[in-house]
């Protein structure tokens, strides 16, 4: 091709890159020639030199042949040399990738789950051999990897990377010149690592290079790759195993724009590439993220980051590593049904079918179960290194309506009460909401032999999740601190990549590397965002705003409780129990819904409570006429005693959390201190925690029958209209899971919750442990107006099954043929 053909067919291009080669060469000559800009002006230089081989240099063809590998030379010959230096803003993303797959991989070496000592990697189209040197930040390459192949079409980067090993000294890696359909390991030798790294996207023929990665990737061994990409949101939405959609729609100028313009560098967009990568391997992590040049005002360029594994075992791994027995163990947690092996499977049926009964399934098995039965791969969350998270359908609208926001970054009921009241031991099985998981890991230093955390908040569970993280990747108790202490962690990022993402599952990873601002913020922390954070801003705002700030410091670090008590009564109580404030701000439905996480249902009881205790509720007074003063005399009763009979800076970490927005190293939770750290960070400390994002309706029911001993159902009922059903549904739901003696504890913003009687017409006798009425301090929070235990004393008739929806779900049962739908698949 000659120059003006290559003109004419990108005259925008030329354009572009026109304007900025004038104004980078406008600053070269006016700049001062001091060392530091003699240095930027080599930088310059380089990026002159990339513009032009990039846009303004025809791509000519070979002497030698008018191939891939001729195209590719063409491209890359003229700026080998500055590959590396010009490639830093552009190909965003390897650093994080290189970042996840050594975590795996350092993770799998410190539990010693490798079957062998000599590792392997291929970077497949490493080019320069970048990513392999870049790897020494996270590993170890020369020691960790017995052999390292980079294989790659392009002679002239080829020979930058053997001069960079030679520099280097490393006699592991092998440079190799090969067209990547063809390149094969030595024998029966198969790698434990393959990184793709921009590269997929300029291979012509994809498919069958994706194809032949299966068979040089170990049964064992992980898969990273970063490239540019384009997709709708359409093209996903029905798909249960790319691990996320977070940030991966590009909208459709994006995909027009960016797919034209890489199209004339040989670079492919289209969305079939990343498709066929999740379709072939199981998804452990995955990323859609945009480089933002110049912070987004010159291009925000889509870009993926992808870690994977094997879709599943092979046939010689299934006696170490079957994934119908990984299956049945999981599901045998989630509805803790006995767990037999897929041996004793067909013993399982039949006994099933002379019960007359069906097997009780976990939806994230049927799901499971649907994806074999198509070749598909599992749900990201089966490919982690952990199985505590469940999975769940992130677009159903019952997760969507939370707009990926927790409400609360801590918990408020106390777990002292909770400790008192149940008696927590080794036998027992525990169904909790998750809300922020403080309690629940203050629970498990108990050693409860499950606990099933359940929320239908998605970020609440992702908020658990980091919790346990930080606790499993053994990270020191200094850094977990500052994340869960103090809300803040200047290198959060960081350590989410290289030491929280392997404990985590892609839902959550992506949750937080979108919101790793948090604790990177020089403005807020952890404890100041998600909807109560924004109570929390309120109340330091207004203090700020009247001078009240050393006043408030003052009463969270007074040593007596006659020292907290004055400053209460003279400076801070005036502000916080402000009748105006309360009347514009605090008492409104919308502000007790999206920054207290007050429910309609939960402030008409309230109101109700009041009506009640001012002998009006047979005044003719609508209880939408009292809603600022209930809600207000509820504040007052809740405040009033806290701060007089509680110290802050000592004993009462919740509200000190309120006012200061971090914990300190006299008052926190439980799970804070470094016994308990030490503790939750054994290996195996959460085995027997499960995650569920679900309704407790939908949990519970699909749980095996007089299994639970403990229901911790919080406020949730609460939350529940009188004329519904809902409330009846849940506790017979409840009372079909749990044992004869099991206890449900319960808290309610109500004196005389209307659902108790609920729970006494369905085999529990209710007893209220505690109650709160004005002037009366019950607990630390002080927050809800009663506190009681169900305890079951008689089984309601078997609950009906839910039926599938999916009728390939269903397992068939008649005596001539038992074997499960598992069983008959080719793994």
């Amino acid at each position: 091709m000659d120059t003006s053909a290559a003109l004419e067919q990108r005259p925008l291009e030329i354009i572009a890159v026109a304007v900025v080669v004038l104004l980078l060469l406008s600053f070269m000559f006016l700049c001062p020639f001091s060392q530091e800009a003699k240095v930027l002006s080599a930088k310059t230089a380089s990026f002159l030199q990339f513009l032009y081989a990039s846009f303004l240099k025809p791509h000519q063809a070979s002497a030698t042949g008018t191939g891939q590998q001729a195209a590719l030379e063409s491209f890359y010959k003229a700026q080998a040399d500055v590959y590396d230096a010009s490639r830093a803003f552009l190909l965003r993303g390897r650093e994080d990738m290189l970042g996840l797959v050594a975590a795996q991989l350092r993770y799998k070496e410190e539990k010693k789950g490798w079957k062998h000592n000599k590792l392997i990697w291929i970077d497949l189209g490493g080019g320069t051999g970048w990513n392999i040197e870049e790897m020494s930040r996270f590993l170890d390459v020369p020691s960790f990897f017995s052999q390292v192949y980079l294989v790659d079409l392009s002679p002239s980067l080829l020979n930058i990377a053997r001069k960079r090993f030679e520099r280097l000294g490393w006699n592991n890696v092998t440079v190799i010149c090969q067209d990547a359909r063809t390149f094969t390991l030595a024998g029966k030798a198969k790698a434990d690592l393959i990184t793709l790294s921009y590269s997929l996207s300029m291979i012509p023929d994809f498919y069958s290079v994706v194809d032949s990665l299966s068979g040089l990737l170990s049964s064992q061994g992980f898969m990273g790759v970063c490239d540019f990409y384009v997709q709708s949101i359409v093209d996903v939405q029905t798909r249960n195993y790319t691990g996320g959609v977070v940030n991966r729609h590009v909208n459709w100028l994006g995909r027009v724009f960016w797919r034209a313009w890489f199209d004339t560098d040989r670079v492919g967009l289209e969305a079939a590439r990343r498709d066929y990568l999740e379709y072939r391997f199981g998804t452990v992590l995955s990323v859609s993220e945009r480089n933002l040049i110049l912070g987004g005002l010159i291009a925000r360029i889509p870009y993926y980051i992808w870690v994977g594994k094997p879709k599943f075992a092979t046939a010689s791994d299934l006696s170490v590593n079957c994934l119908t027995d990984v299956l049945e163990q999981l599901d045998a947690a989630c509805t803790e049904s006995p767990y037999l092996s897929p041996r004793h499977h067909r013993e399982l049926a039949i006994n099933a079918v002379e019960l007359s009964r069906p097997d009780i399934r976990s939806k994230a098995y049927e799901c499971a179960v649907v994806n074999l039965a198509g070749n598909l791969p599992l749900p990201s969350t089966f490919y982690s290194i952990h199985h505590w998270r469940i999975h769940y359908d992130e677009h159903l609208p019952k997760h969507t309506q939370f707009h990926d926001e927790y409400i609360y970054a801590f918990n408020w009921e106390c777990p002292l009460l909770d400790n008192r009241l149940l008696k927590i031991g080794e036998n027992d099985v525990i169904l909790t909401i998750t809300s922020a998981g403080d309690n629940l890991l203050s629970y498990l230093n108990h050693n409860p032999k499950r606990i099933h955390a359940v929320d239908l908040n998605p970020a609440q569970n992702h908020l658990l999740e980091l919790k346990i993280a930080a606790l499993s990747s053994e990270i020191c108790y200094n850094d977990f601190w500052k994340l869960f202490g103090l809300g803040k962690h200047a290198d959060f990022r960081n350590l989410l990549v290289s030491r929280l993402s392997p404990h985590l599952s892609s839902h959550a990873y992506q949750f937080w590397l979108k919101n790793s601002g948090t604790f990177t913020s020089s403005h807020r922390g952890l404890y100041e965002t998600g909807g109560g954070g924004h109570a929390i801003r309120l109340v330091r705002w207004l203090f700020y705003v009247l001078g009240l700030s050393d006043e408030v410091k003052r009463l969270c670090a007074a040593k007596t409780l006659n020292e907290q008590r004055e400053v209460w009564r003279s400076k801070v109580r005036r502000v916080l129990l402000n009748r105006f404030l309360n009347w514009t701000v605090v008492g409104t439905e919308a502000f007790a819904w999206k920054a207290a996480g007050v429910p309609p249902a939960q402030r008409k009881m309230i109101q109700l409570d009041y009506l009640d205790q001012e002998g009006l509720i047979d005044s003719g007074i609508k209880r939408q006429d009292i809603g600022g003063n209930a809600m207000f005399e509820y504040l007052v009763n809740t405040l009033d005693p806290v701060a007089e009979n509680t110290l802050l800076s000592r004993d009462n970490h919740f509200y000190l959390l309120c006012l200061l927005g971090h914990y300190t190293r006299e008052c926190h939770p439980d799970y804070l201190t470094p016994r308990s750290y030490q503790k939750l960070s054994r290996p195996n400390a959460f085995d027997g925690l499960r995650i569920h994002t679900d309704e407790l309706n939908e949990v519970v029911s699909r749980m095996a029958p007089s299994t639970l001993t403990i229901a911790v159902l919080m406020d949730s009922l609460d939350w529940f209209a009188p004329k519904s059903t809902d409330a009846t549904i849940q506790v017979q739901a409840v009372n079909h899971a749990l044992k004869l003696g099991g206890r449900v504890l319960l808290r309610s913003a109500g004196l005389k919750p209307w659902y108790i009687r609920v729970f006494e017409d369905n085999g529990f006798v209710a007893r209220r442990v505690n109650a709160r009425f004005p002037g009366t301090c019950v607990d630390r929070v002080n927050m809800y107006a009663s506190c009681w235990i169900c305890t079951k004393t008689e089984d309601l008739a078997s609950l009906p099954p839910s039926d599938s929806k999916v009728e390939s779900m269903r397992r068939d049962r008649s005596p001539s043929s038992t074997s499960s739908v598992v069983e008959q698949l080719e793994l």
